[in-house]
């Protein structure tokens, strides 16, 4: 048995990765600051040990993964080589362990956790499934045929990953703090494609994806008829959507998914085109797509009283665009709140107008105070740029929490990357008080 030790292991990815290895056998602990994050109760519930960031930690015997926030001068990774320890990138190591069964790496700009945990679900039904979320969910089978991962093309680190499938969602401008623009953002992907062994599984509505060359099949889905997989004759109710997929224009199957949105359809379309090229019948995808329950953050609903409290991980203008869309489709006759937390300074900078137009879509918005990430601490830009680029925006402290209070019978939708739950929390509890 090896004795791991996770620097960073409240990291979405490193969490994911420490619960698959404990559900393996294997012996895992980590370290990390003190503050609460959501991606540490899986790791609770399972009795991994955390503990805050010491160089004492690093003992001998012990195999290090090291999240990629974290430098080479970190304390700890300083004393495991001091000590002559293996220390191995959480993106390398996750690159070596996905060879051990067939594995299916989904990426994109948008809609990689979703669909990584909408495949991973409906893969499972049919054959045991290993699989690692970005929402800090992951799980290991020692009989696992298939592993699904999330693959992130920050700092080109899914190019540690040679897939047997690639699924791509889209390819958009993001992490402006590493890519130059647009065409950097698709050389990764095209990078990527030439690594995979089997097929590509790629969204064939995005022009960037259109152009991606490779030495596997390329499968195209989405909504244009000349897809391989396309989806048509639509139907979107506050129950859920209903489509007909036709491949290379022929009936396959009618279905129905409990989501809300367009970008629901294509990442659903992404999963039974995989699961259709995988030979998974249409009536077992069917019974997963029905038993779904979603993924942390991704439009997570809590209702207190009349009113309904969304917590989403949205933090590009495009997401949020889709965030709202969903909220529209499923509660179509309330009022939509947007309650948004900007993540780093650099991508708040380079889409500063792009959020004030896709916020300009909520009856009212709501802006709090730009989260800086662990690779920046602070930047010229202030929350009051965006605020003053949308009409009738406010900006919202803590401690002026009770200012949601004026909107009865809404959807509140908590938008970011960063710790805007501490919002969502404290208005829950002013919405308690009212109700106990």
């Amino acid at each position: 048995m090896t004795r791991y030790h996770f620097t960073g292991i409240k990291g979405s990815g490193m969490s994911s990765l420490a619960q698959i290895l404990f559900d393996s056998g294997e012996e895992v602990q980590g370290s990390d600051v003190e503050t609460y994050y959501f991606t540490e109760q899986p790791l609770r519930d399972r009795g991994i040990k955390i503990i805050t960031f010491d160089e004492n930690n690093i003992e001998p015997g012990l195999t290090i993964i090291a999240g990629n926030a974290f430098p080479d001068d970190h304390p700890e990774l300083v004393r495991a080589r001091e000590l002559g320890l293996e220390v191995i990138r959480y993106h390398k190591f996750l690159g070596e362990y996905s060879n051990r069964c067939t594995s299916i790496a989904i990426t994109g700009a948008h809609g990689k956790t979703s669909t990584t945990g909408l495949m991973s679900h409906v893969i499972d039904g049919y054959m045991p499934t290993s699989f690692l979320i970005g929402d800090g969910t992951g799980a290991g089978k020692e009989d696992a045929s298939y592993f699904v991962m999330e693959a992130c093309e920050y700092r080109r680190h899914f190019l540690a990953y040679h897939p047997d499938y690639a699924v791509m969602t889209n390819i958009d401008f993001d992490h402006p703090d590493y890519f130059k623009n647009i065409d950097d953002v698709y050389d990764a992907f095209q990078s990527l494609a030439l690594q995979v062994n089997k097929a590509i599984i790629a969204c064939g509505d995005d022009e960037q994806l259109q152009k991606i060359q490779a030495n596997v099949p390329v499968v195209y889905y989405g909504f244009g008829q000349e897809n391989d997989f396309a989806a048509r004759n639509i139907v979107k109710t506050t129950e859920g959507t209903e489509f007909e997929v036709y491949v290379r224009n022929e009936l396959y199957s009618k279905f129905f998914i409990p989501l809300f949105g367009d970008h629901t359809i294509l990442n659903s379309l992404a999963v039974i085109s995989l699961c259709h090229y995988e030979g998974v019948p249409a009536n077992l995808i069917q019974e997963r797509l029905n038993t779904y329950g979603g993924v942390k953050r991704r439009f997570t609903e809590t209702t207190i009283g009349d009113n309904v409290l969304v917590d989403d991980y949205a933090h590009h203008p495009t997401e949020i665009a889709a965030t709202l869309q969903s909220a529209r489709q499923k509660y179509p006759d309330r009022e939509v709140v947007a309650i948004f937390q900007p993540h780093t300074f650099t991508r708040t900078q380079a889409f500063l107008q792009n959020f004030a137009d896709s916020l300009s879509g909520a009856d009212a918005t709501y802006l709090c105070d730009i989260f800086s990430s662990a690779r920046e601490k602070q930047g010229e830009l202030t929350i009051t740029d965006l605020s003053e680029l949308i009409e009738r925006s406010q900006v919202l402290q803590l401690e002026t929490i009770t200012q949601l209070h004026k909107h009865k019978h809404a959807v509140f939708l908590f938008m970011g990357a960063g710790d805007v739950h501490k919002y969502q929390d404290a208005f829950e509890a002013l919405l308690k008080e009212e109700t106990a």
